[in-house]
């Protein structure tokens, strides 16, 4: 298959945002957000068509400055129609991200049995049965997302929420930071790129007087910090990330997620977190900060 070329002239390129992802994670939901912020949507798009989309865009004299396409891979044909557009719209130097909605298998299987419809790939097997196929088609999309949203335990709200944080800027930045702490007992978070395990320090949940509080509190914060090796461990961490920072701006990596963990994700990781985001903030990255966690025990 070959796509046509996309000629634009002098024509500004459009921003160009592909939302996949699971069926039934919030694909819709992700892009009528996108839509109330005035991008340009196309539900269910071909992926041959995406090229064409981009070029009729640069033609309209800036009317349509941002697309957003929702493509819904079901078939293994589909995603190597896919995977070649990517690569020509890449060939022509056009800028463009996808954004994947994740969810756990037993998040999906409740949102389909709420609605009483059937997974689309599930044929005549079960439920799980069209997840498992739909995860194993979508695992190198997923790989080559820009930004993985994992809309398990997020009602229809916090998606909305997660989508305004990283797209309602006027301006779109270098590189935007997500910090998370989290509780290792809830499970690791699987929208993460990268992992940082604070169970190396002493646990503020075996101080009786610092039990109740968490990391947002001054009391617990000083407690973490005056350990052996925080202080250190928060300095070289934060030395770490302006290199992996570098890099996935030369990649043109735009987002990326740091889960930081303890035990209950109450006391530690939420106080790593807020000093590491500020750190992140003071280096000129844009930093959105959550507290996975927090409030669940």
């Amino acid at each position: 298959m070959t796509n046509t070329p996309i000629e634009t002239g002098e024509a500004a390129i459009p921003e160009l945002v592909i939302i996949s992802g699971m069926s039934g994670a919030g694909r819709s939901t992700a892009a009528k957000c996108l839509e109330d912020l005035g991008w340009f949507v196309v539900d269910n798009l071909p992926p041959a068509l995406i090229p064409t989309m981009v070029e009729l865009g640069a033609r309209s004299q800036g009317n349509v400055a941002r697309i957003a396409v929702v493509v819904d891979v079901r078939g293994r044909r589909f995603f190597d129609n896919l995977r070649e557009s990517l690569a020509d719209l890449e060939a022509k130097h056009v800028t463009r991200r996808i954004v994947f909605l994740e969810s756990s298998d037993d998040a999906l299987v409740r949102r389909f049995e709420s609605v009483r419809r059937p997974h689309p790939l599930q044929g005549d097997g079960r439920i799980v049965d069209g997840i498992a196929a739909e995860r194993d088609l979508l695992r190198e999309l997923r790989g080559d997302a820009d930004l993985v949203i994992d809309t398990s335990s997020l009602n229809v709200h916090e998606l909305r929420a997660k989508m305004d944080a990283q797209f309602a800027g006027e301006s779109e930045p270098e590189l935007r930071a997500t910090v998370m702490s989290f509780g290792y007992k809830y499970g690791l978070p699987v929208d993460a790129d990268l992992v940082v395990d604070c169970r190396f320090l002493p646990n503020p949940h075996w101080v009786p007087e610092l039990r109740p509080f968490t990391g947002l509190n001054e009391e617990v914060s000083d407690y973490v910090f005056d350990q052996p090796g925080a202080k250190e461990f928060l300095n070289q961490y934060t030395e770490l990330l302006q290199l992996i920072a570098a890099g996935y701006r030369r990649e043109g990596k735009r987002y990326v997620t740091i889960a930081v963990g303890c035990t209950g994700g109450k006391h530690r990781s939420v106080a790593m977190s807020e000093k590491l985001s500020a750190r992140l903030a003071g280096e000129g990255v844009e930093t959105v900060l959550v507290h996975r966690d927090m409030g669940r025990e």
